[in-house]
């Protein structure tokens, strides 16, 4: 289920942070700020086509914010990448495509000829089997005609996978197989 959601600067205020593991070093990552004009919610999908949580995406003038919210994961670090089409047909999640990469370069913050687009930081799914996660970027977008457009005629996805992202290794970082999708299309 897909909700869209609309607020102006004045109702929407959220400044928040993310952790971001590259290296041995800890970047902070800023997430939501004001001035969030739209916003899209969808339920993130395990592999038996069950709602394990939620994605919302907002749009503002920094960029896309992102806030996964689930539980019922298995615990550990795991990749989130944006993909291609707005498709999460389980089991595998392949319907979803390859990451968003509309400069065609190759994966990974750490590849020399990379990132893709859709390349995201891991996040930690806790010992309880939950997550929550904000953050930000300026690589995808909710407003048409923007470069990373998540909301084209085929939509996109945000895939959560079974281990982390090694940040460099070309098609998805060694991240394994797809545990969760969230598909986002037009209205």
């Amino acid at each position: 289920m897909k909700k869209w959601i609309y607020a102006s600067a004045a109702t929407v205020a959220v400044l928040a942070g993310c952790g971001m593991q590259t290296g041995e070093e800890e970047v902070k990552i800023p997430v939501m700020s004001e001035g969030v004009t739209t916003a899209v919610e969808s339920d993130l999908i395990n592999t038996e086509g069950e709602t394990v949580g939620t994605v919302l995406l907002t749009g503002d003038k920094q960029g896309t914010g992102i806030r996964i919210t689930a539980e019922g994961l298995e615990p550990g670090t795991k990749a989130i990448h944006v993909h291609e089409k707005g498709d999460c047909t389980p089991p595998d999640f392949k319907s979803a495509g390859a990451h968003l990469n509309p400069e065609h370069k190759q994966h990974g913050f750490e590849n020399p000829k990379g990132f893709h687009a859709g390349d995201l930081p891991n996040i930690e799914v806790d010992e309880e089997g939950k997550v929550d996660l904000e953050t930000v970027s300026q690589y995808i977008s909710l407003k048409e005609g923007h470069p990373g457009y998540l909301l084209d005629e085929d939509g996109s996805a945000v895939v959560v996978h079974e281990g982390p992202d090694d940040y460099k290794t070309d098609p998805a970082g060694n991240s394994g197989s797809r545990i969760a999708c969230a598909a986002f299309n037009k209205k």
